[in-house]
């Protein structure tokens, strides 16, 4: 009984709308209407800027690192790091996407909850998660395409836990996998734009763009 009301409460944080109510309080606009129409992280990014985007990613990781520290409250998962606590620490963070997917507060429209999961990946291996953060950030690095760094973290999440931690848990491994399928399935729109050569690049290292195209430029001369 315990344990369902620790999830319930953890779908409740992840269907915190964190974009779609600071789109509406700052900017009057529901961000579902502009861009992908995805109540997420990258839509804010290229909706509403930079400064607005890494605050409802911020806040949307932290969303699922609390879920997953929901298991704390439990005295008998607390005591001892255990696979029944393990188990919990993922079904919290399920619930925690699952809300943000699918948010209460927001007419059940939401986002594809990769920030949510990450957070709750935190919460539950931090090393594991660093890795993924250095994948993401390096794909980044190299094409600016969110969607395409999002996939490759997830892909890099399950070869961690399969064959590098090589954790024990079962429901972890299938979990692991799980998530890079979920993260391969939710940007099929993604995947045909970057083939067709239409998707978008998020505004930021546009400094090294311009001194490539100052070299090329200087290069043809």
């Amino acid at each position: 009984m315990q344990e369902l009301l620790l999830l319930i409460i953890a779908y409740l944080l992840g269907s915190i709308p964190t974009s779609v109510w600071v789109s509406k309080h700052f900017f009057g606009i529901d961000i579902r209407d502009y861009g992908s129409g995805n109540a997420g992280a990258t839509n804010t990014f290229r909706v509403l800027g930079q400064k607005w985007g890494i605050f409802v990613m911020a806040v949307d990781i932290a969303k699922g690192a609390a879920a997953g520290l929901l298991v704390f409250t439990l005295q008998k998962y607390a005591s001892h790091d255990t696979l029944q606590r393990t188990n919990l620490m993922i079904g919290l963070g399920l619930a925690a996407v699952l809300g943000h997917i699918f948010p209460i507060f927001a007419n059940f429209k939401g986002g594809k909850g990769v920030a949510t999961l990450f957070g709750a990946i935190i919460a539950l291996q931090p090393a594991v998660a660093g890795c993924c953060v250095g994948v993401f950030l390096l794909v980044l690095y190299l094409t600016r395409f969110v969607s395409l760094s999002s996939i490759f973290s997830g892909i890099a999440f399950a070869v961690l836990i399969l064959f590098i931690f090589n954790d024990n848990s079962t429901f972890y491994r299938i979990f692991s996998i799980a998530v890079a399928l979920m993260l391969v399935l939710t940007h099929q729109k993604n995947i045909n734009r970057l083939l067709k050569g239409t998707e978008n690049k998020v505004p930021i290292l546009k400094f090294r763009d311009k001194r490539k195209r100052r070299k090329r430029k200087n290069t043809d001369e």
